[in-house]
């Protein structure tokens, strides 16, 4: 057997060498620091990483640098998918290939050498390979490992919808059957929502490192990370206090304005999960708008009920939900009732930028209720099917008027729709333009109408908004679901990267609430000319009385 040179039991310094076989520069000090605490981390651990900082590469080199050290260890390597555990393994074969102080480890003619599963030469025959990888979905039961590493085992794809993660928790208790006595586990990830896995795993006994890609104020450290902040960076965050906060923490990766291009790109609630690693819900007022406050309830074309009854005791678990924990969809408990909507308009928010699409909104008045039996986004833009797709939509739904976004393209989009829906549904357009903040806006346009229970949305609305992004990739998907920008909107400017769907939404309701207020008005006023023209006619019935009435004369 090879004896390990002393300077090289230190992880640190074999990854060091990896680093410079592989030609790339000097390990950073946060790939560093993660490697330390690989090393020395607890039999139950959570790397919690920005994305990009490299933590799959730094566990591959780890697994070769501890066969080095104990040829005997048995590991099992487990990701979201099959493909991605594999590379896992097919990287850490390189090392073992490649690094000429690893190449007695390779496999002889007699033992396991594929991407699946391999030995190490100095290995004692054994049931179970030295290196196995498998997918999480996959066949776990009858492995066996001495250290079990989670490789990205939430992703967007498997953590979409509530049923998604309770699934994917329920798998991933199955490492404690495999793990050997005295085993290890270490996951290696980034939360992909709120109610992260990773989160969940902490009420199991796991303890968590985070490493996010800016330096957070000490304030935003404990509500977010409750001390689990990596301690070199809490270090920097006591010794040099505001002269760090929202910095990179990895500056020779990311530099400021790299992170600020991903920002934008990911919108501020993404960035926090992906590159801040921040999952904490700090207060209802945060994510104001809950799927639990909508009523769930086949649309008609013409007719809906006079008043819905609402309640949660008609949970709604078939359809997919993407909402934070705990959110549901609920049926009403009652419907009563039956008569023709008051009113129908469609609200049409124009693709502004080449990555947008086109969304619509349908939404119908009946007695204070706004239904919405139509939704969605459109792509293509400006093209003829597009504009064909609208102006059907105006007339499948019999809408009084079709409310267009003008704040891009100067009402070019009005003059190109104009034409198609003057052939296939003469009805009046108008133009909306916004001044406000978008995101206030939206959330005050939408909360008071939800927090009263009066929006009502089909469930194929549901379902098709669900269904029309899977042919994205998963981490795009999400961003562009109405229900996802409905749950994840704040006040923050640039709170999410999308919101198209929910934009052109509340652009509807608006369009109701500001004609309610005037109706209101209306009434109002309407009512005290009747009361004025009431106290007039008592008054000139009086005055009358008085002019016939026979003069009487008083005797003392």
């Amino acid at each position: 057997m090879n004896e390990v040179p002393s300077q090289l039991k230190d992880f640190r310094n074999f990854l060091y060498l990896v680093w410079k076989h592989l030609g790339l520069p000097d390990p950073t000090p946060i790939q560093y620091d993660i490697a330390e605490y690989l090393q020395h981390s607890p039999k139950r651990a959570i790397i919690e990483a920005f994305r990009g900082v490299g933590k799959s590469y730094i566990t591959a080199a780890y697994v070769v640098h501890q066969l080095l050290l104990d040829p005997e260890l048995k590991f099992l390597v487990v990701s979201a998918s099959k493909s991605r555990a594999d590379d896992f393994s097919t990287f850490t074969q390189r090392i073992i290939l490649e690094l000429p102080i690893c190449q007695h480890l390779i496999a002889r003619e007699t033992q396991r050498w594929s991407k699946i599963a391999f030995d190490v030469a100095p290995a004692k025959a054994s049931g179970s390979p030295s290196v196995k990888s498998v997918g999480v979905t996959g066949q776990l039961t009858g492995s066996r490992a001495d250290i079990i590493i989670a490789d990205d085992v939430e992703v967007p794809n498997n953590s979409m919808t509530q049923m998604m993660r309770e699934k994917l928790s329920e798998a991933v208790k199955e490492f404690d059957a495999i793990l050997k006595p005295d085993g290890k586990v270490v996951y290696l990830g980034t939360p992909q929502n709120e109610m992260s896995l990773y989160n969940t795993l902490l009420e199991r006994g796991y303890e968590m490192r985070v490493w996010p890609a800016r330096y957070p104020t000490p304030e935003a450290s404990q509500k977010a990370y409750s001390g689990r902040l990596a301690p070199m960076l809490w270090g920097t965050l006591e010794k040099d206090g505001e002269a760090v906060y929202g910095l990179p923490t990895d500056s020779k990766r990311f530099s400021d304005e790299d992170l600020l291009e991903r920002e934008l790109s990911y919108g501020r609630s993404g960035f926090a999960l992906q590159f801040m690693l921040d999952t904490s819900l700090s207060d209802a007022d945060r994510y104001p708008l809950k799927l639990s406050d909508l009523i769930v309830y086949p649309c008609d074309n013409d007719t809906a009920p006079e008043k819905l009854v609402y309640g949660i005791f008609k949970p709604l678990n078939e359809l997919p939900n993407v909402g934070l924990s705990g959110d549901r969809y609920y049926a009403p408990e009652d419907t009563i009732g039956r008569t023709e909507y008051s009113g129908s308009v469609l609200a049409v928010d124009p693709s502004g930028r080449g990555s947008d699409e086109t969304a619509y909104a349908v939404v119908k008045m009946l007695n204070g209720f706004l239904h919405v039996p139509a939704a969605g986004g459109i792509a293509g833009g400006y093209s003829d099917d597009t504009l064909k797709t609208i102006a059907n939509l105006a007339k499948e739904h019999k809408v009084n008027a079709v409310l267009i976004e003008s704040n891009f393209g100067d009402g070019m989009f009005t003059e190109l729709l104009k034409p198609h829906i003057q052939k296939i549904y003469p009805v009046s357009m108008e133009e909306v333009r916004h001044s406000k903040q978008k995101e206030a806006r939206i959330i005050d346009t939408l909360e008071p109408v939800m927090n009263q229970h009066r929006l009502v949305i089909d469930p194929k609305v549901i379902k098709k908004d669900y269904d029309s992004v899977q042919h994205l990739p998963p981490e795009k998907a999400l961003r562009y679901m109405l229900a996802y920008q409905l749950t994840r909107i704040t006040r923050q400017r640039g709170a999410l990267a999308h919101d198209d769907r929910l934009d052109v939404l509340a652009m509807a309701v608006q369009y109701w609430v500001d004609q309610m207020a005037a109706d209101a008005d209306a009434a109002i006023r309407e009512r005290k000319a009747d009361l004025l023209d009431a106290e007039l006619d008592k008054f000139m019935r009086g005055v009358n009385t008085s002019r016939h009435k026979p003069m009487q004369t008083t005797f003392f």
